[in-house]
Formats: C-alpha cells, structure tokens, sequence
C-alpha cells in the first residue's frame, strides 16, 4: 500500500463550504487550462526568488477549498529600462462544478527573505483573483489570448477578513500595486473531460505531475495534461470473499451494540426505554481508488453472517483453529472490478458498513426483513485497502482491516475498538480474505448456482446482483428455476441505478467519492445522515404550447354542419376563423391605442376526443364537466356535458374521432345546438386605474389552464393548458381562433427516500414519482369582440395615492337614515320610527300613560324632550367625529399591498405627540423607511420620506411628533393574505359542484361583495382623536396562475416540497434585475398551514416546502399560495391555487396478475340514496355491486372489491361512491397499492417486425403438476400486445396443454416485456411465463 498511500497523502484537497456541499450545481464540472506567464512590476527586486501559489476561493462564503497549487521557484532579473520581471511559464489544470460567480482562482505572490540568524523565511508580498465565472453558470470569456491580472498587497488571507467587500474595488482595505501584474491566460481544456474519472474535482494539478492512470506525454510534449491518454484497463473478479472479527463476530457486534445504545441514551439525557440498537444490515463498499478519488461509484453488496447460511451452502470459510467456526460475514455474489489499471496507485477499497436501527427489545440482533424500523442510520466499522501486485494471476488475498481516526478514502468516521474494551489488549481489527481472478472471460452462471442460491434467499432478504446472466445464459425448463424480471433483463450497467427496498432500507449504490463537507477529529462515534428526504417535486405545469390547428374547408364544413352557434361581432355579423398567427409577436402599443377597449371574451368549447396514443387506463365518460378561472372573474363550473358521437372528426389528422359536447337538461334531456359558449365582458368601467395595460399583459403572458372532469364518477379526466394571446384583436374589430388541447393526467406515486447529498444536488431534479398521460384532446374556439365604452368618471376610483382630512364644514345629518345601494348606482334614505332605534324611549312609551287628552299630550312632549335630552351628546360626538373623518376605498386582492399615504394636520397651535390606533390587524403603519421608498418608488409618488419619524410604545402603537399647525404624511399598507370566504364563495364552492347557471359574467357586477370597514384614529394626550380615517375594503377576485391538486389519506399530514422555477420564467417579473436572480417569498392564505421556502445560496434553487393537515373524507381543502420577488412583498408574481382531497385509505398488499379480495365498509347517510361506485382503474380494480344500488339511509353495507395490478411497485388507485340521481359524492377511497412481482418460471424471447403488420401467433406448451384435473385461468400485463386464443382451459392431471398466443403489432422499435400468469380456479397465480418481445 505505500504508493496507493503516498498518493492519498498528498493530494487531499479541502471540501468546499459545507453550504456548497447540501445544494450543488449540477455535476457537469468545467475544466480549465490557466497558464502563469511571467511576474513584472516595480515592485520585484531583481535577484529575488519569487513562487506563484494557486487556490481556490468562495467569496460567496469566504471560503478557501481545494488543494493550493505551488510553482517553482524562480529568480527575478531586469534589463533596463524595463522593469524587474519573473517568467514561470508553467500550466495548471482544474475542474470544478461550482459555477457561481463568488468561484474564483487566487494567485499569491511568495519571496524569500533572509533572518537575521541567517537563515530564509518565505513572505506573502502580493495577490489577485482570477474570475472563472461572470454571472450564474456561464463561464468567463477565454477568447482573450494573454490577460493582465491586477495585484494587491498583502495576503490572499484578507479575503478572510469580515470586512472584507466583494467586488474588491469597493473595499477601502485593499491597495493596488503600482505598476505590478501578471501576465495569464485561461481557455477552456474538453480534452481534460476525458479524465473526470481520475481527477477530482477542485484539485489543481500541473501538467508535469503524475495522474495515476494516464500514460507519459508523448513525442517531444512534456505534458501529460494537454492530450492525455489513458492506460488500458483490465477486469478483475473477487469472489469467496468473507470477513473475520475479532475475537469473535458475536463478542464484536454485541459490544458495538452495547456502546450504539449507551450513545443513544446519553444524547438523548434519558434513562434505559426499554428500546435497543438492532442490527438491520451489513453492508460492504467495493470500489476501486486510484489515490486521487474513486475511479466509478463504489458497488454495495450484502454481507450475511455464515451461521445464517444453509447447510448446503454454496461456499464455507476456511476453518481456523483458533477461531469459532461460523464467526465470518460471508459474500455470497461476485464482484466484477472493470476499471482496474495495472498501475501502483491504484488500490480496491473495502469499506464494512453496519445499519441499524431503533426497536422494541427482541430476542436477537438481526431481524427479518419483515420488520419495520422507527430510525435507521448507518456506521462505518473497518476499511481496508489493497494494492494488486503487477503481472499476478488467480490468486487469494488476505488484508487486515482498519478502524479508528487514521484517514480513509470513503471520507467517513470509522468506528474503533474503545480501550476499555472487552477484547483486552489485541491488535487486530479483522482480516477481509477474498480469491481474486484477472481472466477476461464471461463468467458464466450454471443452474446449480442459481438454485444454491434460491435456497440462500428463502432465509435471506434479497441481496442485490453486482453480475447479471443475460437471458441466453439461463436455461430455461417446465420444472427449471425461478428468476425474477430485473435477473432477464437487467444489464451490468443498469444494476447500480435499481433500487431495491426491503424493510424499509434502500439498497443503493452510495455516492462516496465526495469527500466529507464536516470532517471530525474526536474519537466519539457520529451518525452519519441516513434520514430518508423528500424528492422536491417540479413547479412546472401543463406546457401551454401552440394549440392552434389551421382547419381545412372540409373541416370547416363539418363545423357548420354541426350546429354550433356563431360567434357575432358589433355588428352581429359572424366571426371568421382566422389562421394561425405566430406567438410572441404582439404590439402592446397597438392595444392600448385600440378605440374599441370593451372586450367581449368568448370560450366555445366544441367536442372532446380520446387520444389513440395515450393511456388506456380507465373507462371514456359519457358525461364531461369542466372547472377553470379566467382573469379575476369567479372561477367557473360548467353544467354536464354529455358525449355525443360524430361519424367523423373536426379536422384531418386528428389522434381519434372527437365527440360534440353537449349540455345535459335537469330532466336528463339534450340541450340543442352542441357546444358551451361562455362570455367575459371587460369593460374598462370597471376595471382599476391602470389595470387595462394589466388584463392585456395578462392575455399576453398567461395560460388558462382547464380541469376536465368526469360527470358521472367525479374522477379527473386530465387538465389541458392554453395560451391567451390569440385573443389579442391587435386593431381588429373581433378576432375567433380554433385550438385543440391535450387532455393529460398526472399522478403522484408514492414518495420515496434518496441519498440526502443527491435529492439536494443542484440540477438533480427529474420527474421522480410523476407519471404523466395523455387522456384526450379538447376542442375549442377563443374570440375577442371589440365594443366601444363610454367611460363614467364617478365610477372610477381616484388616482391619487394621498387621504386628506376634510375641512372643517359640519354637516348636520336629517335624522337616523338607512342607506341602501340600488341597481342603478343611486342611494336612497328610509326614516324609521322612534321606537325602532332607541329602546328605553319604547319602553318609556309603553308605561302606563295619564288618562285626558291634555295629560296625554304633556306626556308625549316629556317624552319627546327626554329623549331629545338623552341623544343630544351622541349626536353631537358624531356631529364633530364627522367632520375630522376621511374616508378611503381600497379594491383589495390577495396577497397585493395596497398603499396610501394620510396627510395628517395638527389642528392646534402647540406641539403634540399623536398616537395611532388601527383596529384590524390587515392595516398597518409603514415604520421602516426603506420599505416606505420602496413603496413610493412603485407607485411614483413625490411627498417626501422621513427618517426615524416614528416611535413604538410599549403596546406597540406607532406615534409621530408633530409640530403647531404641522402637516405629515403617514404611510399605510393595507395586504390581505387570508382568503376572504364571500371570495371564495364567488369563486366557487370547493367541492365538485356542478351547474353554472349563467354564461355571461362581468366585473364589478358581483353581488358576493362584503365591504369591510376599518377606522384608524389618531389621539393626542388624554385619547382625543384630532383625525379619523375610515377605510373601506372591497374584496376582489385574484388571478390564478397555477392549480395543484393533491389526493391523501383523511386526517393525515400532506408534506410535499416544490421547487419554484427559475423567476426569470414567471410572467410578469421585470427583465433586467440588477443583482443578478433575486430571492423568493412566499405566504400561505392558511395561517394553519406550514407554508416556507429557504435559499440555499445565491445562483441556487429554491423550494417551496408545505405541511397541510387533512380533514375528514371526502373534504377538499382550498388555499392559496403567493410567490414574491421582492422583499417587503409588494405585489405577488404568481398566485398558485391547491386543491387537497382527503380520501379514505385503505393499502393493499398484492402480486401482479393476481386477484385479492377485499371489501369497504359503506355507512348510510340520513337519507336513503341511490349510488354507484366507480374507480379510476377499471382494468386493474372490480367492484362489486357493479352498476347502481340503493345505499339505506343511516344503514352499513359492504362493497366488495378485487384488485390486479398489472405491473410491479407502488400505485395509487382512486374510488368515488356516487349519488346517481343528484350527482353528489358520497364516500372517497385511496386505495395504496404494494405490488411485489411474481416469480417467473420461463423466459422466452422473439423478434417482430415494428410499424404496423398482422401480428403474429405463436405457441406455448403447459404441463399440469398435479395428478388431477385443474382448470386454469389466464390473464396479461399488456392486453393491447397480446391476446390469448382461449382465456381459460382445463387440462388433465400431468397432460400438457398448448396455449396459443397472438402478438398485436407495435408502431415504435424498441422492446416490450410481456407477462403470461397462469391462475387457478380461485384466480391465484400458479405460474408466470415472462415473454421478451423485440421490434424491430
């Protein structure tokens, strides 16, 4: 191990910042090639030695890492009249994958300077830093040849310093050096991509040094790096391999149990619970390492006790006098090492691996895999390094192992043996012997290896394959062995990337050739992290791409024929489709010009269509209904729309004959002619100052996104996505377009647990657990009719952003009035008697009045005066309060801050300090002044801002200091982030209630508003108020960006992580942003949501991170989340919509291909009802009733079900009850499904022609193992690729039986994977034949 070992030594670089290391960039590294020309300047003193030293620098995080690089040393001469100059000439090679703008390369200038005892010191006299990269992942421009480098005095560790200021020309500290520079140059080196493998990341290496696996320069080139060349590999295979402990496996682990547990408690300060540390795993890391880092991922392998083994196992450990015999971990697969390289740096590494976990007491240490484990986390014992000895052939190996501090390559803590130890003064920490083989032959499994080890799995959890057979190599027989689909289809290549779970632990090929971000020197045992994170789910919805389909005449004929109504401009003359115009080329200058501002938007929908090419999962409905929300109307509910079939498609070319949509009477009767046509009118009336300019950039930049649902069963269809900007009439009176969408589902499978380091690798997000289809096609038509507005001065809100009190006119009010808003805008004044307002004068009243006319009337004048006498202080307090009121209106709208300023005046001649009180918590003072400028600068106001203007009491109450006859602005905000429940009843209710009754809808003509006054006083000493400012609030509808919808289990915690796109893609965020990508915010409308978003570092993604409580089946839950780019969160970029349907849940535990029976348990409402179940998986779900019944009322009935899954793995299956006769859901079920796949028994293979054809038939024998007669059933994971000739048979007691098979034909290449399972009577699967088709 000595080259292997001086190697490592010497070149281990520093981590970057840990930061760097929980969310990097994506692993593409770029390598660089920088060569140091010469030193000159001033101030080099000729004769003096100068070196040049190389480092890496995080200015992001002040953070030196990587390996300083260090020149030779070299002396400085002059020639006059130049300056004293030091020429290097000397090539660097780097790469890194930590493109960000804080990277850069430091460059220190080192002198010798002699002491005074005579001897030399080396002195830091100078640095610069060379930029690699310019702004997020692009790389600094290498077009320049030679480039000048500006140097400082000092050191390069003032970048240390925390004052230091980046960029460095704004730090005061810093001193340029005067006429001094280096003269560089630094290109790209793609031919440095070849060696990744061998090179790590951020490890600065001259083209002189040696790279263990790359040959010498050749020809003249001293060079390695400039083209290298890699030395040829060689295959090496390990087996028989098996570790010793000592003294003994049992005594070993039992006493590294004992400390695991006493660790456990004294964290956690507890006294013993009754709990333990258990063994789960052993595990051992194979890799081979070159010295520098490991050449390819580390394989993971199973380790497994030799006493758990069979008696006939297939391989025993060599016994030992002086050990117990079945005291050894024991290897019972192959490793094959294909990058191994006859060079003496290059070593195989073994690195011991224990996982454990955290459990009621149990009678032994290791658990089957069955268990199910509360923590688990893994611990690295031993490691063991060996180094092959050139020109050697098949031979064993024996290595010690290594435990404790000493550094390793897999950057890992090692446990080690405690002094105190149980095991007295010994030594040795293990031995690792294996038999290793350098022949380049296949190695080939026999039958009798395979069936050793079946006999090993039936006592052990399945261990992964480092070295798969093909398919060829396994013989196949009625009666042969048992193989699985991964072991006759899986390649070598493929096997590291399959994950394989058993119990809960993830057997995975573990990235270890990082190195450790937060190395430790103490010698306590650390737990390194295990914990299972949540893979952030893409942001990115439906992809609204062109839609819009250029019909032929033929087309259009059928359209007319079909009876669609006309679109009518103006004029009422109809609307033509018009042909298709490019996206993204619009005039919003030619818009705002338009004399026709009224806009009438017009969505006729027409038919839906099934897609051929999509999923075939799932019944076509015959009734349809569509959810969607336009602009800041309500959101809408479509009635039912019933499927009507056409002979023929809308236009040519289309995926599947469409069918018309048409609406659905309340008698169950067709609503004629065809087609939903919905309008908007727009009318600048009634919009906002200023909010024309943003409905058209609204059309411009956003998409509707349309939910389709099924009428009959309440499941979603799918959703489709369309862009808005062809409904900009740029100077046309009208303009009507014709668009046809992909309907397409997405599913949510369950969540599953990664590697913490890659789930936060920056780039790393995929499609993880997300399976999307395309369902259908839906077909519509977008218009824009002009119309001309006469605008209403009084009903347009005021422009000015400043409330002033008003003067001070009384104005006497005629009485108690009751105002009531008219139709027509007007208002009118009721009187009300006496008796209706004031309590004590009815009583008084009612009391026993004198008899006599002229007693009678004194006791009403007495009456009338001593009510006169009560009231007259309150309506002078109102009398006088009115006259000091402002009031205010603000048209709030989700999540966007409102601003206004007050001018408040001090009325008196002497100075007062005033408080402020504001009675609702959505209203409040700006205090600080940057977020008041910040406010002023959006709304361009000119009143002036002031510093420190406000003081805070105790209660928190702002106050401000005015002057005699003073007058200042105060800043308000008014922000709602709370969904108003007269909005959210506007908008729809949350549930899938169907039946929108009007098809015509407009702004500001919604009756839902609920005006909500709040009133702000402002007091002086003694609580006088000397203003008051009465605000009203008038709830608006807000755009919705995006909708999510999630199913969960009822009463249970839905935790989803979502990462937010890059802003630069959201619509409406201002281009040109100076800093570079802003942070992002983010509010939930549901103070009982967890709803937080964290950067991860400047140029890094960001996700969104909610926590939402379920409620009881079948509730949906509605909230609203607003995404922020700027910090004082002014105004929302986007406002997403979720939908979370709490389901029933039910997991079920099931085998591919075979029928498992269950039953729900169906409760009664308090009315009897007629119902149906349905399920979005017919194929794969039976229900039984199948059609209708009659559900009693309060009753308990059971339905039964059976589920056949027809692939492997986790799905979600969804189940609605249905009311029949009011369209109303009853009961919803999420039915969890955990499909493990069947044995196969037989594997066959065959080859088809691909694009269309006959198909093909072919035949398969069965022989019957039992001596009597039997009668089988058979069934297919791909119905639409084969089909059985007879879908059960009987067949006589060991006769044989002839299946016959016929294979559809396939439009695309490629291969497909076809299960046979042969059933019994009871539909349990016997047999399973495992059929390879190759079209080609």
């Amino acid at each position: 191990m000595g080259e292997w070992d001086r190697v490592f030594r010497q070149h281990r670089p520093l981590p970057p910042h840990p930061q760097r290391g929980r969310a990097r960039p994506p692993p593409r590294s770029t390598a660089f090639r920088c060569v140091l020309k010469y030193l000159h300047g001033a101030a080099l003193s000729q004769g003096t030695k100068y070196q040049l030293r190389l480092s890496l620098f995080d200015a992001t995080y002040h953070h030196f890492f990587g390996k300083t690089w260090r020149s030779s040393w070299r002396a400085a001469s002059s020639a006059p009249p130049r300056s004293a100059r030091a020429t290097f000439n000397e090539v660097v090679y780097f790469h890194t994958s930590l493109n960000h703008p804080g990277i850069a390369a430091v460059v220190e200038v080192v002198m010798t300077a002699g002491k005074g005892d005579g001897g030399s010191q080396h002195l830091s006299c100078g640095f610069g830093t060379i930029p690699l990269f310019h702004g997020g992942s692009e790389v600094t421009n290498p077009a320049t040849e030679d480039r000048t480098l500006k140097l400082y005095h000092g050191t390069p560790r003032a970048l240390l310093h925390p004052r230091f200021q980046d960029p460095k020309e704004k730090n005061k500290y810093m001193t340029v050096m005067e006429k001094s520079h280096l003269q560089y140059s630094l290109k790209f080196h793609q031919a440095l991509e070849a060696i990744f493998h061998l090179l790590p990341e951020n490890l600065m290496i001259s083209g002189l040094q040696t790279v263990p696996g790359l040959l010498p320069a050749r020809g003249d080139a001293d060079d390695c790096l400039q083209k290298p060349w890699l030395m040829k590999t060689v295959t090496c295979y390990l087996e028989r391999l098996f570790i010793q402990l000592y003294p003994s496996l049992e005594e070993f682990e039992e006493e590294l149990l004992d400390l695991l547990n006493s660790d456990r408690l004294l964290q956690a300060n507890a006294a013993p619970d009754g709990e333990e540390m258990v063994i789960r795993e052993r595990r051992l890391h194979v890799g081979v390492h070159n010295g520098l880092r490991f050449v390819r991922a580390p394989q993971v392998a199973v380790l497994v006790p030799e006493v758990e083994l069979s008696p006939g196992g297939c391989q025993r450990v060599p016994s030992s006098g002086a050990r117990d015999a079945g005291q050894a971990l024991v290897l019972r697969s192959r490793i094959q090492l294909s990058e191994m390289v006859p060079h003496p740096a290059f070593g195989v590494c073994f690195q011991l691996e224990y996982v454990f976990c955290s459990m009621g007491r149990a009678g032994g240490k290791a658990l089957s895999g069955s268990a199910r484990s509360e923590a688990a986390d893994m611990r690295s014992v031993r490691w063991a390094v060996w180094s092959p000895v050139p020109a050697t052939g098949d031979t064993d190996v024996v290595l010690p192992l290594h435990g404790g501090a000493r550094r390793g390559p897999c950057q890992t803590l090692v446990y080690r043996t405690p002094p105190s130890s149980r095991q007295g003064k010994h030594v040795e920490s293990g031995t690792v012997q294996f038999h290793v083989s350098t022949d380049s032959e296949e190695h080939l499994v026999t039958a009798a290896e395979i069936l050793c080890k079946d006999r090993d799995e039936l006592k052990q959890p399945p261990t992964p394959s480092l070295r798969v057979p093909t398919p060829r190599q396994v013989p196949v027989s009625p009666r042969g062995p048992r193989l699985s689909v991964s072991q006759l289809v899986a390649s070598p290549r493929d096997i590291g990337q399959t994950l394989q779970k058993d119990g809960g632990i993830t057997h995975l090929e573990a990235n270890l050739g990082s190195p450790d971000t937060e190395p430790c020197a103490n010698d306590q045992l650390q737990a390194l992290p295990f914990t299972p994170l949540q893979l952030p789910m893409a942001a990115v919805g439906l992809q609204a791409c062109s839609s819009h389909v250029s019909l032929s005449r033929a087309a259009l004929a059928r359209l007319h024929a079909a009876g669609f109504p006309d679109i009518l401009d103006r004029n009422q003359e109809p609307v033509e489709i018009s042909e298709p115009v490019e996206l993204g080329s619009f005039n919003l200058r030619l818009e705002e010009a338009d004399p026709l501002q009224g806009n009438e938007i017009v969505l006729q929908f027409l038919a839906f269509g099934r897609d051929v090419q999509g999923s075939v999962e799932g019944l076509w409905p015959r009734t349809v209904f569509l959810t969607f929300q336009f602009y800041r109307f309500p959101p809408v509910t479509t009635p039912r729309l019933q499927l009507v079939s056409t002979d023929g498609g809308l236009a040519a070319g289309l995926a599947g004959p469409a069918q018309f949509l048409v609406r659905v009477n309340e008698d169950g009767t067709l609503n004629r002619p065809p087609g939903l046509q919905l309008k908007y009118m727009v009318d600048p009336a009634f919009l906002r100052p200023g909010e024309q300019r943003w409905f058209l950039r609204y059309l411009a930049e956003h998409s509707l996104q349309i939910d389709v649902w099924d009428g009959d069963s309440l499941l979603h269809v799918g959703s489709a996505a369309i862009k808005l900007e062809p409904l900009l009439r740029q100077g046309q009176t009208a303009v009507r377009t014709y668009h046809e969408l992909e309907v397409a589902t997405t599913e949510y499978e369950p969540d599953g647990t990664v590697m913490g380091r890659e789930a936060l690798r920056h780039g790393a997000l995929r499609p993880l657990g997300v399976r999307v289809a395309v369902r259908g096609r839906l077909h519509l038509c977008l218009a824009n009719v002009g119309h001309s507005c006469e605008e209403t001065p009084g009903q347009l809100p005021s422009h000015s952003r400043i409330v002033t009190a008003p003067d001070s006119t009384v104005i006497t009010p005629g009485g108690n009035w009751c105002s009531l808003n008219t139709p027509g805008g007007g208002r009118t004044a009721w009187a009300r008697r006496l008796v209706d307002v004031d309590n004590e004068l009815e009583a008084a009243l009612r009391s026993r009045r004198p008899e006599g006319w002229p007693k009678q009337r004194a006791w009403d004048l007495q009456v009338i005066d001593s009510y006169r006498d009560h009231i007259k202080g309150e309506t002078i307090y109102q009398m006088l309060s009115q006259a000091i009121t402002a009031t205010r209106t603000v048209y709030a709208v989700l999540g966007t801050a409102e601003f206004f300023e007050f001018a408040l005046k001090n009325p008196y001649n002497i100075q007062h300090t005033v408080t402020i009180e504001v009675d609702h918590p959505e209203l409040s003072v700006i205090l600080d002044p940057r977020e008041w400028r910040h406010f002023k600068e959006l709304t361009k106001s000119v009143t002036p801002v002031e510093e420190d203007m406000f003081h805070l009491r105790d209660d928190l109450k702002p106050q401000v200091y005015l002057r005699p006859s003073e007058t200042v602005h105060i800043p308000f905000k008014y922000q709602t982030f709370s969904a108003d429940p007269a909005v959210v009843a506007a908008q729809g209710p949350a549930g899938l209630g169907i039946g929108a009754r009007e098809n015509t809808h407009s702004l500001g003509k919604s009756g839902a508003k609920q005006t909500k006054l709040i009133q702000v006083s402002f007091q002086v000493s003694g609580g006088k108020p000397i203003a008051l400012l009465r605000l009203k609030v008038e709830p608006q509808p807000h755009v919705v960006d995006q909708t999510f919808r999630f199913y969960h289990p009822e009463l249970t915690f839905l935790k989803k992580t979502i990462r937010l796109p890059p802003w630069h893609t959201l619509p409406g965020t201002p281009v040109g942003m100076p800093g570079g990508q802003p942070e992002m915010f983010v509010r939930c409308s549901d103070p009982d949501i967890i709803c937080e978003t964290k950067s991860l570092g400047p140029g890094e993604p960001q996700d969104i991170f909610l926590k939402v409580a379920g409620g009881p089946s079948p509730q949906i839950k509605k909230f609203f989340v607003a995404i922020y780019t700027d910090t004082w969160l002014a105004a929302p970029v986007q406002i997403w919509q979720f939908y979370l349907h709490s389901l029933q849940r039910l997991d079920v535990a099931c085998t591919a291909g075979q029928l498992t029976r269950l039953s729900l348990l169906l409760r009664g409402t308090a009315a009897p009802r007629r119902v149906r179940a349905f399920t979005s998986h017919p194929q794969e779900l039976e229900v039984d009733p199948n059609g209708a019944f009659l559900l009693p009322a309060n009753g308990i009935q059971d339905l039964c079900i059976g589920v056949r899954p027809r692939r492997a793995g986790s799905k979600f299956i969804y189940l609605n009850l249905v009311d029949v006769e009011s369209h109303q859901l009853v009961s919803s079920w999420l039915l969890c499904l955990s499909c493990r796949q069947p044995l196969i028994s037989k594997a066959f293979e065959i080859s088809l022609p691909a694009g269309g054809g006959k198909g093909c038939n072919k035949r398969i024998t069965y022989t019957n193992p039992y001596p009597s007669p039997r009668l089988y059933f058979l069934c297919t994971n791909r119905p639409d690729l084969l089909q059985f000739k007879e879908d059960s048979f009987e067949v006589a007691g060991g006769e044989v039986y002839t299946i016959g098979l016929r294979f559809a034909p396939s439009q695309t290449v490629g291969e497909e994977e076809i299960l046979i399972h042969i059933n019994d009577h009871e539909d349990k699967n016997e047999e399973t034949f495992c059929v390879k088709v190759l079209y080609q």
